[in-house]
């Protein structure tokens, strides 16, 4: 996962991460990126390959931190992913000499750190010991849906009827997977999904705001940096009370989470974005929690249900329906 809303000039795209769901939503494009002279053919298909890339990369989440599970306690895996991604955040600021957030950024971009550097990937990591991938995939394939209601609250505006009502029928549909395979009644992994959904929408509309005024690589890579020295210091709390065993799954797993999902995916992820627009993209990414389905099946051997897909897909038309009822 991760993952997981706001157009921006083409050297500005929105905050994501490894669940990279963030853009789907399409909160409000600026003017000046409303106005750009649409791409060349060319730069059309390497922008759609390249988001289609991150895409790739972000639907793989989840079933690596499965992996990373199967020898790496949760809190060390999560601190130790922070750790990693801070890392190569702070090294490409530094090499390339990017200033300081100004002082009004560092409130904002607490709230993205908070929701989508330590809060998803914590509450998604616990909910995958007892959770199977494929049920979280379509479960947090309800976030675009949640981050539009929070970037409706957030920005005052006032979607469509239609809006409201697609939203609404795919959380019933999520809700009614949810009860449906836990037995009638919300498992504890359901609740961390949850409320998952919740502190990573509200990290994904504040980071949109965010990359208004900045690129938005520099949005996420400072919100890691920020997290840097709590990661440092949960990471050596807890690998002192969690097993750490380092096997080829959960190595495998801890690496690509803390650099191909969160820091190469988002750099072909926001290359792409730049190159053929958040709404052209966004349609790509439609298709990450179905993508996880079919990773889920090949690589952890999952078996699914047939309420998995159906959900899935119907999730994915009612966000189409949200983007095209955004106007």
């Amino acid at each position: 996962m991760t993952a997981q809303d706001s157009a921006t000039r083409p050297n500005r795209v929105a905050v994501t991460t490894g669940t990279g769901l963030a853009e789907s939503t399409g909160i409000a494009e600026s003017g000046d990126a409303r106005r750009a002279e649409p791409p060349q053919h060319g730069s059309r298909r390497a922008g759609t390959v390249m988001a289609a890339l991150g895409v790739t990369a972000f639907s793989l989440t989840f079933p690596s931190t499965a992996w990373g599970l199967e020898g790496i306690g949760p809190w060390s895996f999560v601190a130790l992913r922070c750790v990693l991604s801070a890392v190569i955040a702070g090294g490409a600021l530094l090499a390339l000499r990017i200033p300081l957030p100004a002082r009004r950024h560092w409130a904002g971009l607490a709230v993205v750190a908070a929701g989508v550097v330590v809060g998803f990937p914590l509450l998604t990591t616990l909910a995958l010991q007892t959770s199977t991938t494929a049920h979280a995939a379509v479960v947090v394939g309800l976030l675009p849906l949640t981050t539009a209601v929070f970037s409706a609250l957030r920005t005052g505006a006032r979607p469509s009827r239609t809006f409201w009502a697609a939203a609404l029928t795919g959380a019933a549909a999520v809700i009614a997977f949810t009860v449906q395979q836990s037995g009638g009644a919300l498992s504890t992994a359901d609740l961390y999904l949850f409320a998952s959904l919740l502190i990573c929408a509200a990290g994904y509309t504040e980071g949109g705001r965010l990359a208004r005024e900045m690129p938005g690589w520099q949005v996420i890579g400072w919100a890691l940096v920020l997290c840097l020295p709590l990661a440092v210091v949960g990471a050596a709390v807890a690998l002192q009370h969690e097993p750490f065993q380092l096997t080829g799954h959960s190595t495998a797993g801890l690496l690509y989470a803390a650099i191909g999902s969160q820091f190469l995916g988002l750099v072909v992820w926001y290359r792409g974005m730049a190159m053929i627009g958040v709404p052209k993209a966004s349609q790509l990414q439609l298709a990450q929690p179905l993508l996880t389905l079919v990773w889920s099946v090949f690589l952890l051997g999952e078996h699914l249900t047939p309420a998995a897909p159906l959900t899935a897909a119907a999730v994915l038309v009612c966000i189409a329906v949200t983007q095209r009822a955004r106007g």
